[in-house]
């Protein structure tokens, strides 16, 4: 973990001044822009391991940006930065798959703890994310190249997005409750709620039905969670 890369985008000079010290204090490289456009080309250029997104930049819409970044690496660690009134962009930036938020005024120790959080979710280096291949009809899972397709298309998924499809391909008559799935998706961390397994189902359902809208892939099994829906087997 220490030396990582760790982007931070905002526009606050003193924001980036006290989040660069406290990141070289725990031994990891800070790189920083003050804006959406500058943010995209260090993002691109220097390859970071976790980004700190500020929602609030001047340029472009923050959400806007974090959109692209997901686009062009849909596995990387997105933390967002937001002010305390900002709750639709936290609630909005949840559904489309950031790993966490924090609030400013932030304590410089929380960050940290939030950056290391995140990034003990990653394999280790020169690993690759848990599961062998799986299929259940259309939908076939490969962990090893952590690619998924439907229907004979290519899946284009998050960390999470993935691990939930693993867990459900995996045990495919098991309903999974939100907090065994939470357990399974982030190693059971504390800033995770019941909210942002209902908003990972919700994007996996929409990634997979531009594909094929039916059968439905993810069946809600009401006041108990999620599984896999049988009906996906009759289609294989």
């Amino acid at each position: 973990m220490p030396g990582k890369r760790i982007l931070v985008v905002d526009d606050a000079q003193h924001i980036l001044d006290v989040v660069v010290y406290v990141l070289e204090e725990n031994a990891f490289q800070p790189l920083t822009a003050r804006d959406g456009a500058g943010g995209l080309r260090r993002f691109q250029k220097d390859s970071p391991d976790l980004v700190l997104l500020d929602l609030n930049l001047p340029d472009v819409a923050g959400l806007d940006l974090f959109r692209e970044m997901r686009r062009l690496r849909p596995d990387l660690p997105i933390i967002m930065l937001t002010a305390r009134n900002e709750e639709m962009d936290r609630v909005l930036g949840l559904e489309l798959g950031a790993d966490d938020y924090v609030t400013k005024p932030f304590s410089p120790r929380e960050l940290v703890a939030r950056v290391r959080a995140v990034l003990r979710r990653l394999p280790p280096a020169g690993q690759v994310a848990a599961a062998p291949r799986l299929a259940c009809g259309p939908l076939q899972l490969d962990g090893e190249a952590f690619a998924a397709t439907y229907f004979g298309r290519p899946v284009a998924l998050t960390r999470a997005e993935f691990r939930l499809l693993e867990a459900l391909a995996r045990y495919p008559a098991r309903v999974f409750s939100r907090e065994a799935l939470i357990d399974r998706l982030y190693d059971g961390e504390h800033v995770v709620t019941d909210r942002s397994i209902d908003a990972c189902v919700k994007r996996v359902r929409r990634k997979l039905a531009d594909v094929r809208d039916q059968p439905d892939p993810i069946a809600t099994v009401h006041g108990i969670g999620y599984k896999l829906n049988h009906e996906l087997e009759k289609c294989g």
